[in-house]
């Protein structure tokens, strides 16, 4: 055999087509959350949030990692109610957000769609927890 043959092996049977897609699972919501859709220029981000437990608290800002939602902080948030006004947001594509009407799920895209979101609710400065790909786009922003 050369270095160019390719070595034998036994044919792999075809995969089946799917017959299906799977069910979406619901959005699951703590008890004491909230989750409201904000519209904005080129998509529609999913914000988590508790009441704040008193007026005055600092609001604070999470965002999740690859693969994940703001659901990843609906047990952090509870625990820092009487420290900071919580809200975690689902970057665009993930949880239930849209996904972004230009394709771009860079790390600044995702900043720019979080910095778009701090603007029009007015809650700048904020403080800004990141886990994993949350963390990069928490750094980008600041």
């Amino acid at each position: 055999m050369s270095s160019t043959d390719l070595p034998s092996a036994s044919p792999v049977p075809p995969v089946p087509p799917a017959t299906g897609l799977p069910e979406a699972a619901a959005v699951r919501v703590a008890e004491g959350e909230r989750l409201r859709s904000v519209e904005l220029p080129g998509v529609t981000l999913s914000v988590r949030s508790r009441p704040p437990v008193r007026e005055g608290l600092p609001p604070a800002l999470h965002i999740h990692g690859l693969g994940g939602s703001s659901q990843n902080w609906s047990s952090l948030m509870p625990l820092l109610e009487d420290v900071v006004d919580s809200e975690a947001v689902d970057l665009p594509g993930f949880g239930d957000s849209s996904p972004p009407a230009d394709g771009d799920y860079s790390v600044s895209a995702h900043a720019r769609a979080v910095i778009r979101h701090l603007d029009a609710a007015g809650r700048g400065p904020v403080h800004l927890l990141g886990n994993s790909l949350g963390g990069a786009v928490a750094t980008r922003i600041a």
